[in-house]
């Protein structure tokens, strides 16, 4: 269920402000009436219908029902002495955040049911009230129709993709560790056991440095290709693992892209020939994060990516047309622009953020490392 304070309908087509209307507009309907008792049931009808609308959304259980019970005989009430349907949007909109299929089933039916019924009924004995806001009516029933159903598989949507987020990131962290393993098993059979022959060769060349000098050169020579050996082993190592590329995860990204529904614009060149691979792979990293903020939290429509090799540093954008940071999420401005800097601080990176028309994230790292290799 969703939280108390956060009750008005979302995702309907509706503005939060109409809702707002919704609230307030009961009480047109009962101080056009004459009677003192009427007006004084009517206002107990609505406080008590919004008291009961908030304690739906904070219980569990079978307390959910019994509220959600009341504030149905409050609806049908409201329409049938006042000719004020709309609660039934409120109650529809609530319906739809039932988790349990049986008793959403149940609650959507007889909803559904006794809304048309005390409906119908209005417009016998109101006929006048109710032909003058006919049109509002037709939408409110259709709303009570559709809205509960929408909003039932928009959750259940939101719930599957919220297992399948945390499956993908149980199955990273199991290939994280499995590869960790992997390298330590490497480590150990490559330098484990030359390692050892090397401490055990010079222990034995000190000891013959005194008595025999030929034979302490021929150790200390076997401990040089020892070395050697082992470097080579280390080197070769190393170029096996694979590093993220730039280049795929370029595809990566016009798959996820593709997958949100929003055209991925690309200007440069992917194949990276100036660039260190460290810095490929922690730029790699910071892009992918970067554009999975733009998926999350932009609410855009076109993504844009520009890298540029230079001679002195590698230049990505990343540029998104979306709503800016004054309704983005906190997780953008905190986990997401953090794990950036984290990565590019190890590289002596910068990160320079620009707001207009959406959001434009400039990455530059320079080549330092390329240029002190071929210093040395």
């Amino acid at each position: 269920m969703q939280n108390w304070y956060n009750i008005f309908p979302k995702n309907t087509g509706l503005s939060v402000y109409i809702w707002i209307i919704f609230c307030l507009l009961p009480f047109y309907f009962i101080f056009r009436l004459s009677s003192a008792l009427e007006i004084t049931f009517g206002i107990i009808m609505i406080l008590l219908f919004f008291l009961s609308y908030r304690l739906s959304f904070i219980s569990n259980g079978r307390l959910v029902y019994l509220w959600v019970s009341v504030e149905m005989a409050i609806s049908i009430g409201m329409t049938l002495f006042y000719g004020y349907v709309y609660f039934a949007l409120f109650l529809a909109f609530f319906i739809g955040n039932i988790q349990s299929k049986i008793g959403f089933l149940l609650m959507y039916v007889i909803h559904l049911i006794t809304t048309i019924i005390a409906v119908c009924y209005s417009f016998i004995a109101q006929t006048e009230l109710f032909f003058a806001q006919f049109p509002f009516i037709i939408i409110s029933v259709i709303g009570v129709i559709l809205l509960p159903i929408t909003s039932y598989y928009r959750n259940k949507r939101e719930k599957l993709e919220g297992q399948l987020e945390d499956a993908n990131k149980k199955i990273s962290e199991l290939m994280v560790a499995e590869e960790r393993q992997r390298i330590a098993r490497d480590l150990h059979d490559t330098l484990g056991q030359k390692l050892s022959l090397i401490g055990l060769k010079s222990d034995l060349a000190r000891k013959l440095v005194g008595i025999n000098p030929e034979a302490a050169k021929a150790e200390m020579s076997d401990i040089n290709q020892t070395a050697r050996t082992a470097l080579k082993e280390v080197r070769e190592m190393v170029s096996d693992m694979r590093g993220a590329k730039l280049k795929d995860e370029l595809v990566y990204v016009e798959q996820i892209l593709k997958a949100a529904h929003m055209e991925f614009i690309f200007e440069g060149n992917a194949t990276l020939t100036n660039t260190p691979l460290l810095i490929e792979n922690v730029v790699s990293m910071c892009l992918k994060e970067a554009v999975t903020n733009v998926i999350k939290h932009s609410q855009a429509t076109t993504c844009k990516l520009v890298i540029k090799e230079l001679d002195e540093e590698l230049q990505i954008i990343v540029q998104d047309n979306g709503v800016g940071f004054s309704r983005r999420d906190d997780d953008f401005d905190g986990n997401g622009l953090r794990g950036i800097r984290e990565r590019l601080e190890f590289v002596n990176g910068s990160l320079t953020i620009q707001e207009s028309e959406g959001i434009t994230i400039d990455i530059r790292v320079p080549n330092v490392i390329k240029q002190a290799s071929r210093r040395d």
